[in-house]
């Protein structure tokens, strides 16, 4: 999202922080027909990922590309909501030839569309399924409610769920259980709230430094970056969270992925885990 929307860099460094992605061994990149600028044609991100995989010079048969409809941006730069199955179908096929793929990998539903019975936007994945326009579905922004009623309709079709959870973000904790119990796959959207912010110098952010303390005395001890300890540690909550971290240059994206590569002793989880619970209490 980050490579399309406002403040955006320029295609070059756009080009090069995906390639810096699957240079690290990144293989899924989300994306939505929703990022653009506001007022724009819909696809802007899913047009620079085709373009930023056409043009790298590796293997990307591994790369999972998932994208997202039910979602817009008008030139108010407000984000609508439309979960009619007529506004999804057609949504997916425009997405499909955006990334130039013969099926779309994984196809979410962006948000539930109050105005729709959310069984027939859901109804919607399922006959793109069955059309071979998408592979596999998902969901995102979603309640333990609507994953279980997706789970019916869609069955082991339905891989993942895609809801904001971080640090300054944790009401998505009923989710990421039920994910873990049926198997699915957890993406936290904006994974490092409260962490970046409080990375940044002036009065605010220092309060923000003093709510996540343990995340930044971790990082000082393992000579990371507390974005870097958000990360593992979020890997540390269920066996299938997938975070998703957005970057808009070729350093943000090496750093995040470095991520992996910290595993992070019992005694400093519990002291992360304890912040995180008494900051949710």
């Amino acid at each position: 999202m980050p490579l399309s929307i406002e403040g955006r860099p320029d295609e070059a460094r756009a080009l090069a922080t995906v390639h810096a992605a699957l240079d690290e061994g990144v293989t899924l990149l989300d994306t939505a027909d929703s990022y653009h600028l506001p007022g724009a044609d819909p696809g802007h991100n899913e047009l620079l990922v085709a373009r930023a995989l056409a043009a790298y010079g590796g293997d990307t048969s591994d790369v999972l590309v998932a994208t997202k409809g039910g979602r817009g941006r008008p030139a108010d730069g407000s984000w609508t909501v439309t979960g009619t199955p007529r506004h999804l179908k057609a949504a997916a096929e425009a997405s499909r030839k955006r990334l130039g793929v013969d099926a779309i990998g994984l196809y979410q539903l962006h948000k539930p569309d109050p105005a729709v019975p959310f069984e027939d936007s859901v109804g919607a994945l399922r006959d793109l399924l069955d059309a071979g326009t998408i592979r596999l579905a998902g969901i995102s922004n979603a309640d333990t409610g609507q994953i279980r009623v997706a789970r019916e309709i869609l069955g082991e079709r339905l891989v993942c769920v895609q809801n904001q959870y971080s640090p300054a973000v944790r009401d998505s904790e009923a989710e990421l259980t039920l994910c873990a119990e049926l198997g699915l796959a957890f993406l936290p959207w904006s994974p490092l709230g409260g962490i970046s912010r409080s990375s940044l110098d002036g009065p605010s952010r220092t309060e923000e430094r003093d709510r996540h303390a343990a995340f930044h005395s971790v990082a000082r001890e393992r000579s990371a970056s507390p974005q870097q300890v958000c990360l593992a540690w979020l890997l540390t909550r269920s066996p299938t969270v997938i975070p998703i971290p957005g970057a808009s240059r070729p350093e943000t994206i090496r750093s995040s992925a470095a991520a992996t590569e910290l595993e992070l002793t019992e005694g400093e989880v519990a002291r992360l885990d304890l912040e995180f619970r008494g900051l949710s209490a």
